[in-house]
């Protein structure tokens, strides 16, 4: 009779586990949002519950206005802290209003900021446009010192940049003037949630940056402003002054 070897199936399995475990400390941790089709960032200063629930807001308000509204408009919602930014293009101011009406009912929205254009929607190449300037602008913000690209939401609608986020107001500052410089950004809009940067520091885990400012570059700057109904709070100690060139102290 011949004999078959015999595999010892426990130790594999707890070796296999061993070595997913070892793999799992060294990843960013990842949650998937199953409404929302997104992912979570770990290094958000939100909570992942917020990204989740932001994800989710994101969702329900845009199929409740494509209901409401049908292939007349084209709307896009992104969310950061129950702050719902509408972009895209509706028929006509009624339909605007009633776009923001459906946000506001959506349950967990605490303010929507519609910047929604009047028209027809807009064509596949300006939105290829749009999703390729995004792009950039994430890289740009990634490679930006003092700019916590993590925390940082880029939202472009024909070419005009908005930023969500929770930010030191220096750290607004270097991100918006990061964006204003990539190539065909035509306007920059900032819409953060100016925080303190002890409340940085605790929200980053007491992590701190170390290099020196970065030289304002002589090229054509987009325009920067602060979006409807957002605060532009005075900066604290240590910050740069609103739409100057940013002299920022870092987060220690």
């Amino acid at each position: 009779m011949t004999l078959k070897p015999r595999f010892h199936t426990i130790p594999l399995a707890a070796a296999l586990t061993a070595c997913v475990l070892a793999l799992s400390a060294c990843a960013p941790v990842v949650v998937g949002g199953a409404a929302a089709g997104a992912a979570v960032v770990a290094t958000d200063r939100r909570t992942s519950g917020t990204q989740l629930d932001d994800q989710n807001i994101s969702f329900k308000v845009e199929h409740a206005i494509a209901q409401k509204l049908g292939d007349a408009a084209h709307v896009s919602a992104n969310t950061y802290e129950g702050v719902v930014l509408l972009t895209g293009e509706v028929p006509n101011d009624a339909a605007k209003a009633q776009a923001t009406s459906l946000a506001q009912g959506v349950e967990k929205v605490k303010k929507v900021v519609n910047q929604l254009t009047i028209g027809p929607a807009s064509s596949f190449s300006v939105r290829s446009n749009d999703t390729w300037l995004s792009s950039k602008v994430r890289t740009e913000l990634l490679n930006t010192k003092f700019v916590p690209s993590g925390s940082i939401s880029v939202t472009t609608d024909k070419s005009v940049v908005y930023l969500q986020g929770k930010v030191t107001q220096a750290e607004g500052e270097y991100a918006a003037n990061a964006a204003a410089g990539v190539s065909g950004v035509a306007k920059v809009v900032k819409l953060f949630d100016i925080i303190s940067r002890e409340e940085a520091v605790r929200l980053s885990g007491g992590s701190s940056g170390s290099a020196t400012a970065p030289a304002q570059s002589g090229s054509q700057r987009a325009p920067i402003e602060t979006g409807p109904g957002m605060s532009n709070a005075a900066a604290p100690e240590g910050a740069a002054p609103a739409g100057g060139g940013a002299q920022a102290i870092p987060i220690k």
